[in-house]
């Protein structure tokens, strides 16, 4: 619903607007509108009001009515000096011609104007309902005090609107203090797609970026790092306190935790492994290995059955593997002494009695690589056998890790 279905006001015109004590007496102008989170996330509770050298702080409720053409008439006259309030969002200050997120249209916008609802109940009060991001905006910022608002809002009829429901925009705030004080939440960003929030982290500035990845859910966060640039996850990373770097890394797979501290600084890629907790001695394992060979390539997770299990016995231990389940294609089968002899398509569960043994479910050949083998080789591989996954075995035909399609596509995409 656009603003036009409201008794609305831009901030452009709510700038300048006059103020009036009960007299009707002009007490100053408005300079600024501030919003107190805390309070209320979207009401106005504050104007900011000049009055030759000082400003003055209006609460909301001393406020009787808003008028574009009448100005703001006051209910009573006990006014006090502005002092600067840490909990407030000054629109003026802090949020025009800033960089905000549009989470619904999942990209980073800039505020040129934003509008309120004047709320009509016992007395007018101002709720913010939109930032404007469009020409609209952009051509009432440049009138702005130069030509008459009625005149302005007939003008402007023919251009589109763009703007963000107040509902869907994140504010951005580098400030850990701040952030708190003005309860600004990423809850909004957590519920984006990992790829999409991935993709505003790199129109962010550093201190933007970090900000967010420090303060978001720790699982989340690294879903979306696995989705960014390496060059970008390597500085991210370095930015943030090893133990908040740690909890991000500690919820990748090892091999995507691998691959973010590859290109990290030794030192630094050392603070964070120290403060890791769980899978320190795969990711470490996994650093061994030349980035550009399977070694660098695989995951050290799978699951491994005994290729004597029969196939009821099988759905009962994958329930304790779900956490591996939604990308694993294969299940490999090992031999009484660790060697893994055949893999099994995940889908083939669900078409056998449960009776049967595994092995009957196997491919008929294991295709397999070792550590050491190049990634063009690994590639190859994939192409050539149409395939999904494939196990990384040692020497003595233990597994040492797997390498998924994924993993392929990621090595394509970086050579591009």
């Amino acid at each position: 619903m656009t603003a036009e279905n409201f008794s609305f006001l831009f901030f452009t015109e709510l700038i300048g607007m006059p103020v009036y004590d009960l007299k009707h007496r002009r007490i100053g102008r408005v300079k600024d509108a501030a919003i107190v989170p805390l309070i209320h996330p979207s009401r106005v509770d504050r104007f900011l009001v000049g009055n030759g050298g000082a400003w003055l702080s209006i609460r909301y409720d001393q406020i009787t009515s808003i008028s574009l053409e009448k100005g703001i008439q006051l209910s009573n006259e006990r006014l006090y000096p502005y002092h600067s309030d840490e909990y407030m969002l000054r629109i003026q200050r802090d949020l025009l011609d800033q960089q905000i997120i549009d989470v619904n249209g999942r990209k980073v916008v800039r505020v040129n104007d934003v509008t309120f609802e004047i709320r009509k109940d016992d007395r007018d009060s101002l709720s913010v309902m939109e930032v404007d991001i469009g020409l609209r905006s952009i051509f009432r910022r440049l009138v702005q005090g130069v030509l008459p608002s009625a005149f302005v809002r007939r003008v402007q009829q023919p251009i589109s609107p763009n703007s963000i429901s107040w509902d869907f925009c994140n504010i951005l705030e580098s400030d850990p203090l701040r952030r708190l004080r003005l309860n600004i939440s990423n809850e909004k960003l957590e519920k984006l797609h990992p790829a999409d929030l991935a993709d505003i982290m790199e129109e962010l500035g550093p201190a933007d970026r970090e900000a967010i990845m420090g303060t978001i859910d720790s699982e989340v966060a690294a879903e979306a790092l696995s989705e960014i640039d390496p060059k970008m996850q390597a500085s991210i990373l370095e930015a943030l306190e090893p133990e908040v770097a740690a909890d991000i890394v500690e919820e990748m797979s090892p091999d995507q935790a691998a691959d973010a501290l590859y290109d990290l600084a030794d030192e630094s890629a050392e603070e964070i492994l120290e403060e890791m907790e769980e899978e320190q001695e795969d990711v470490r394992e996994l650093l061994e290995y030349d980035e550009h060979t399977a070694g660098g390539m695989m995951n050290t997770e799978a699951i491994v059955l005994p290729e004597d299990m029969t196939l009821d016995a099988a759905m009962v231990q994958l329930r304790t593997h779900e956490d591996l389940l939604e990308n694993t294609h294969l299940l490999f089968l090992e031999s009484p002494d660790g060697r893994i002899t055949a893999a099994v398509p995940l889908a083939r569960l669900f078409l056998a009695d449960g009776g049967t043994k595994l092995r009957e479910l196997a491919y008929e050949r294991l295709i397999s690589t070792a550590p050491q083998e190049k990634e063009r080789r690994v590639t190859e591989l994939f192409d050539k056998y149409n395939l999904l996954a494939l196990p990384v075995l040692e020497k003595d035909g233990t597994l040492a890790g797997v390498i998924t399609a994924d993993d392929v596509i990621t090595v394509l995409r970086k050579k591009k």
